[in-house]
């Protein structure tokens, strides 16, 4: 099978320049077809200027008139207009003048069209005895389709162009996130095994005799739950979770109360809230817990596993309606030319890792919660303020 996506960058060089070698042949044979109609144009005014001269300064018997006239009105698509040597119009021919304008504003149209024709071609001169009269003329409108024709078809070219690589980049993304479900399905299902083994013998211990004071049996509860957490999560991942109204304040401090006791003791924790302490946000708090993780322990890392992390409930200034929060930590800080990158799939900082984190965090808040996730605020050597936006 054929790599397509390891060549991704190659196949849209092909495309753009394959629309290219397109786009200038056929503005290249355009060119010659608009210079031979415009050749022959030219032609048949010089051969229409020649018939009026001849009919009005010629005796010739009726037979001889009856061609020159045939040669005038043979000329069926050129607009013209044939006026006197003080410019008053003589006749007009094929010139789209509307309907209903009486003789005076028909006049002042066709003086209009003059000055149209004047910028397109120099008037032809039809010499008359002592006087002279000027034929004014334009490109017909074949012509004209002709001039702009490949103007559409650059357009088309480049409409086709753009939505061959988005679709690409449409398929490539659709791809991946096929994988990203197929791989988070599989992982909820390959921990539901052991996950029910450690429930049996967590209730095992529970009623043993021996163990029933331990410390551990308790742990070992909390580390089922959360290994229930995590499955959940995952099996989420890939369907449409169910949002419901919760206690933001108390979602997020539970989130940390787990968090804080599996980090450094040398990392501090702070909650702040400018809401009533009742306020509801639309979350899945499984999902939730797990962005709230994630950019608390990318903040850990920064931060080397010493320092301090805010989150900071409130409004926002541009939307009432909706709750902020923003989390705040004292590390490294992010370089502005690597902000836009922070969310990518795969980008990270640290030796060890999948760089998955963020764009995790991203595509639930995002695409699950409707939300916001981005970098309010970031500066090297004094730390970073992620934002995570929820409906209220």
């Amino acid at each position: 099978m054929i790599a397509i996506y390891d060549q991704k960058s190659r196949i849209k060089l092909l495309i753009v320049a394959v629309a290219l070698l397109i786009a200038a042949a056929t503005v290249i044979y355009t060119n010659i077809l608009v210079q031979r109609v415009s050749e022959r144009e030219q032609q048949q005014i010089d051969l229409y200027a020649k018939a009026q001269r001849f009919i009005i300064n010629s005796e010739v018997d009726s037979n001889t008139n009856f061609v020159f006239e045939e040669i005038i009105n043979a000329n069926t698509t050129i607009p013209i207009i044939l006026t006197d040597d003080a410019g008053n119009i003589v006749d007009a021919k094929n010139v789209l003048v509307p309907k209903g304008l009486p003789e005076k504003a028909a006049i002042a149209y066709l003086h209009r069209e003059i000055k149209v024709m004047k910028q397109q071609h120099a008037p032809i001169v039809v010499e008359l005895t002592g006087t002279r009269n000027y034929i004014y003329y334009k490109d017909s409108v074949l012509l004209t389709q002709l001039r702009t024709y490949p103007l559409v078809q650059l357009a088309v070219i480049g409409c086709l162009g753009v939505m061959a690589y988005f679709a690409f980049s449409y398929s490539r993304r659709a791809e991946q996130n096929r994988v990203w479900v197929g791989l988070a399905k599989e992982t909820a299902h390959q921990l539901g095994t052991p996950l029910s083994s450690l429930m049996a013998w967590q209730s095992y211990l529970s009623e043993s005799e021996r163990f029933r004071d331990e410390p551990i049996v308790e742990e070992l509860s909390k580390d089922i739950r959360r290994l229930q957490i995590i499955t959940e999560r995952f099996s989420n991942i890939g369907s449409v979770p169910v949002l419901k109204p919760e206690n933001i304040l108390r979602t997020t401090q539970n989130a940390i109360a787990y968090l804080q006791s599996r980090v450094s003791k040398k990392v501090t924790f702070e909650i702040k809230t400018d809401l009533p302490t009742d306020t509801p946000a639309l979350v899945n708090v499984p999902l939730f817990d797990w962005v709230i993780e994630n950019i608390c322990k990318n903040a850990v890392d920064a931060m080397d596993g010493r320092g301090s992390i805010t989150l900071h409930l409130r409004r926002p200034l541009r939307d009432k309606s909706s709750i902020a929060i923003d989390i705040t930590d004292t590390g490294k800080g992010i370089p502005k030319s690597k902000i836009d990158n922070v969310f990518l799939p795969g980008y990270t900082t640290k030796k060890r890792g999948w760089g998955l984190g963020l764009a995790l965090a991203k595509r639930i808040i995002e695409n699950y919660h409707e939300g916001k996730l981005f970098v309010k605020w970031s500066e090297v050597g004094r730390g970073t303020t992620f934002r995570v936006v929820l409906k209220g």
